[in-house]
């Protein structure tokens, strides 16, 4: 393969074509964080905890895309913010058990109209059908094992 028909490939490249959906996705989700200020990162660990509760750490690095030391480092922002808590397991003190607060809510619920906007526009442009088969699709490609 020559240099010029490897690029010429890229439009239908796997790694890229999910980083240009990542982009066309999250462009209205990064204005709506400029208006809080909130990052992507902080939005992504209220989100988890809101909807799974109390959990440990390695849980919400997983769900929320994040490596283990930089979620480390931006939940003690949250925690002065006032945004979570954060607490040593009961049973097991190596484990430390985040929660979201009132406060953290508080910015889930303020900005709820504007994500569900954005969550419906894209919605109306795919359809319905589509998007719980492109969900479906992403599903399924995170259990492959390359």
């Amino acid at each position: 393969m020559t240099s010029q028909s490897y690029t010429k490939s890229t439009s239908r490249s796997l790694p890229i074509a999910l980083l240009r959906a990542r982009e066309t996705v999250m462009a209205p989700v990064r204005d709506m964080l400029q208006n809080i200020p909130m990052t992507e990162q902080k939005w992504r660990i209220l989100r988890v905890l809101d909807e799974l509760g109390e959990v440990e750490q390695s849980t919400i690095a997983h769900e929320a895309c994040l490596l283990l030391p930089s979620l480390t480092r931006i939940l003690r922002t949250m925690e002065a913010d006032g945004q979570i808590t954060r607490r040593q397991d009961n049973h097991d003190k190596r484990c430390t058990k985040v929660k979201i607060t009132d406060e953290g809510r508080g910015i889930l619920e303020e900005n709820l109209l504007a994500s569900l906007v954005i969550s419906s526009n894209i919605e109306a442009q795919l359809g319905r059908e589509k998007l719980d088969h492109l969900l479906n699709l992403l599903e399924e490609l995170q259990a492959v094992k390359i």
